[in-house]
């Protein structure tokens, strides 16, 4: 059972797409032969950004034009991701190893250091207090658990941030690995906005049997990182998060993905839809209807404004980032693929 944003590296399909999808709009394809584009941003001007996350690239598409990178990591290794924009400002993050920084940029210039929030990880640690893994099993119970999966534990020392949103002069950004949401204000002052629930899910026969689990453990609750993956500016002062607990990629333990809403400025968390398989990024489109890319479950779900409930909208291949802008649904597709073929498509 993986902890924290490494079940974001993981390479295969859940299953079947769910059965029942309407039919699709068909696509425009706005950029194609990237690297791992698991984020991404429409500026005002119609200019998609795009980062190639595992590249170390962030790419530019401005509209009916190629694809121009306008900024490559310096150090090998380095993933870049975490896009915004707003103002004609794009804000970016990159992480390596424990070192996590978000930027700011305009077109055309270099780029500048917005916040050190790996810093701010090792400084305050977020989620120190939440209990992960099993909290009620006896020694005995806990003796017989393999030791490659953290039986009990309390959040760690790691940040990665993955998404990220600006409302109202704020930078809003989804640690993954922080399993937070933080705010960066425009003097670059970190704060915690909310700390993410841990996931719980109950474990069955089925499922010990598939993750070597000790019989004893069937009918008690394993408590999942939540791990946010992207965020949302909604209406009324709330964000749209997009949960991918960490866990088994087989399904073995059920579809656990989830998008909530956070209270800006309480924290407040509460459950929007649930049941996903993946939900790696979010959009909220003007009328209030919340898009959901599922990443294993291969397909876009929209959330009808006011409802729980998630209906298949379009399916693509291991689909990773969704933006609304200007009328249109934006998709980034087959973000995985051991060879440059990610695609940036529009519905």
């Amino acid at each position: 059972m993986a902890a924290g944003a490494a079940v974001l590296l993981a390479g295969s399909l859940l299953g079947a797409p769910t059965a029942g999808a309407a039919p699709a709009p068909e696509p425009t394809t706005v950029a194609k032969k990237l690297v791992s584009p698991l984020s991404m941003v429409v500026a005002g001007d119609g200019t998609a950004y795009v980062s190639q996350n595992f590249a170390g690239l962030l790419t530019a598409v401005p509209p009916g034009g190629r694809p121009k990178v306008v900024f490559a990591a310096p150090k090998k290794g380095t993933e870049v991701g975490a896009l915004s924009e707003s103002g004609g400002v794009v804000h970016f993050a990159t992480t390596k190893g424990k070192k996590a920084v978000l930027w700011w940029m305009r077109p055309g210039g270099a780029p500048r250091m917005q916040a050190d929030l790996g810093a701010y990880e090792a400084r305050k640690n977020p989620d120190a207090k939440q209990a992960y893994g099993f909290t009620d099993l006896d020694a005995t119970c806990l003796a017989q658990v393999p030791k490659e999966v953290p039986a009990a534990y309390t959040g760690i020392v790691e940040s990665h941030p993955y998404g990220s949103a600006v409302g109202h002069g704020t930078t809003y950004v989804a640690d993954a690995a922080g399993n937070s949401i933080l705010g960066v204000d425009a003097k670059g002052k970190v704060s915690t906005v909310a700390v993410l629930p841990p996931v719980p899910v109950v474990i069955t026969a089925e499922a010990a049997t598939a993750n070597k689990l000790p019989a004893c453990v069937v009918g008690h609750t394993y408590n999942f990182e939540p791990v946010p993956t992207d965020v949302e500016v909604g209406t009324g002062g709330w964000l749209y998060v997009s949960l991918l607990p960490g866990g088994p990629e087989d399904g073995s333990t059920g579809a656990n993905g989830m998008v909530v809403k956070v209270k800006a400025r309480t924290g407040k968390v509460r459950t929007v839809a649930t049941g996903f398989a993946a939900a790696t990024g979010v959009a909220v489109a003007d009328n209030g209807d919340v898009y959901v890319a599922q990443l294993f479950g291969g397909m876009v779900s929209r959330i009808k404004a006011g409802s729980d409930t998630a209906r298949p909208y379009v399916m693509a291949k291991m689909p990773a980032s969704v933006e609304w802008a200007d009328g249109h649904l934006y998709v980034s597709a087959d973000v995985l693929s051991e060879k440059p073929r990610g695609t940036i498509l529009q519905y």
